[in-house]
């Protein structure tokens, strides 16, 4: 199979803040750029490339030199930065994932109800449906099509109003419909009127410049077209969708860089590894659950000359960081949050805590992570869920059961996680970097 690449997202001005920038406007670039999880594993591996870092298959055989290597699988992608020595001792992880809730494309969309031509969407993952509704949508994803005897696999990105999730008239609805949508009925989306526009597979052909017969498969959801913002009175604040988990992606390679400068035969090899499918279960070939990790940790202790044992023995001296977003404490809700763990925007990152292991973090790991803290010269906040309300949970527990490597989960604090658009304090998107930066290369 061979795979292309279309430009993805609006068009920015030459001036505007790169996907690269560690700062609150170069966040919101990168979210701008991932509409999709297939774009953000893009704009990580664009930026890893800018950095020195090469592209493996995973069917090649590995290089045993040093080197900036990354890996991709589906919207997944695994990289790290290995010193010229024997077989690591022992790698550093920061984990994270690229999905978020959202609303995908079905098998068979197209469908007229009325006079009003529609796509039928699903919802992905715990999305707050109701903040879907009356956005402009762009469309975008992944497309497989024939061309001669190959699958070509291609990313596209309509960044223009193509559909609609109307809300239903105040006047026409009972209390309950405000929130409580049904996800078979009133999740679809208006894009026309009448008979005249082509069918979803035709659109996609003709902005592909294929035949519509040679499409073959698509892997498509809908994105709200407003910018990313940093927004408020002073400007202290990120106002963007998707910031559970990209935000997490973007502190994450800023901290690769950061570690891949400063490695050293002595130091663990830093790795970050970005999952889909964690939203829900991380059960896919290219989610946390599978053997992705696993099999690329093992590669790299092989190419440097190690065995299993070799192996076993780096993860024994492991430690790995999963970074998800935290909830930081609602103002108009404060009593759903936990009394003695209030969270507050613009303090620093969180450690996240739970006793029935929804997150993976022990006494050690969460020492480790607040040593980290301390060696960057950042705050750390830490956050216990209420009693009472059901947890979510992360990759950590995942990683942590398939590994046997100490794991921690750490955030930054945002509010409206699983909305459309989400909020989050600008002054957290740099020591959030900073603080897994540290991790990655602890200090003596």
């Amino acid at each position: 199979m061979t795979h292309e690449t279309s430009p993805g997202g609006a068009a920015r001005p030459l001036e505007a803040p790169s996907p690269a920038d560690p700062g609150p406007e170069g966040l919101c670039a990168f979210v701008d750029a991932s509409p999709t999880p297939f774009h953000a594993r893009q704009t990580v591996a664009a930026i890893l490339a800018d950095n020195g870092f090469a592209e493996l298959q995973g069917a090649d055989a590995w290089p045993s030199s040093a080197g900036r290597h990354y890996v991709v699988r589906g919207a997944s992608i695994i990289a790290w930065a290995a010193p010229e020595s024997s077989p690591p001792s022992a790698f550093r992880i920061v984990a994270g994932h690229v999905d978020s809730p959202n609303l995908r494309v079905k098998q068979h969309p197209d469908g007229s109800v009325a006079g009003w031509r529609t796509v039928a969407l699903e919802p992905y993952g715990g999305a707050w449906t109701h903040t879907w509704l009356d956005r402009d949508l762009g469309l975008a994803g992944r497309v497989v099509f024939r061309e001669g005897a190959s699958l070509v696999e291609r990313l596209v990105t309509v960044a223009e109003p193509m559909l609609r999730v109307p809300q239903l008239a105040i006047h026409l609805a009972e209390e309950r419909d405000a929130v409580r949508l049904n996800p078979q009925r009133h999740l679809n989306a208006v894009w026309g009127v009448g008979q005249n526009q082509p069918d979803l597979a035709g659109f996609l052909a003709e902005r592909l410049d294929v035949k519509a017969d040679t499409i073959l498969g698509f892997d498509l959801m809908v994105f709200d077209l407003a910018p990313s913002q940093v927004i408020g009175s002073a400007r202290d604040l990120v106002s963007a969708p998707r910031l559970d988990n990209q935000a997490s992606c973007h502190a994450g390679v800023q901290a690769l860089l950061r570690a891949a400068r400063d490695v050293s035969e002595d130091s663990p090899v830093p790795v970050l590894a970005l999952f889909d499918h964690e939203e829900v279960g991380s059960v896919s070939e290219r989610g946390a659950a599978s053997e992705f990790l696993t099999n690329v940790l093992e590669r790299i202790v092989l190419a440097s000359g190690g065995g299993r044992a070799e192996l076993l023995r780096a993860f024994a001296g492991s430690a790995c960081a999963s970074a998800d977003m935290a909830h930081a404490t609602h103002p108009n809700y404060p009593e759903r949050h936990e009394p003695a763990h209030m969270v507050f925007a613009g303090q620093g990152p969180v450690v996240k805590v739970n006793q029935n292991v929804r997150y993976a973090t022990d006494g050690m790991g969460e020492a480790l992570f607040a040593l980290a803290c301390q060696q960057a010269g950042v705050p750390l906040q830490r956050y216990m869920h209420r009693a009472d309300l059901p947890c979510g949970s992360t990759v950590g527990p995942v990683l942590s059961a398939r590994t046997g490597i100490v794991t921690v989960d750490v955030g930054a604090p945002q509010l409206a996680m699983h909305s459309a658009r989400e909020l989050m304090a600008a002054a957290d998107v740099v020591p959030y970097a900073k603080a897994l930066g540290r991790f990655f290369s602890p200090s003596s």
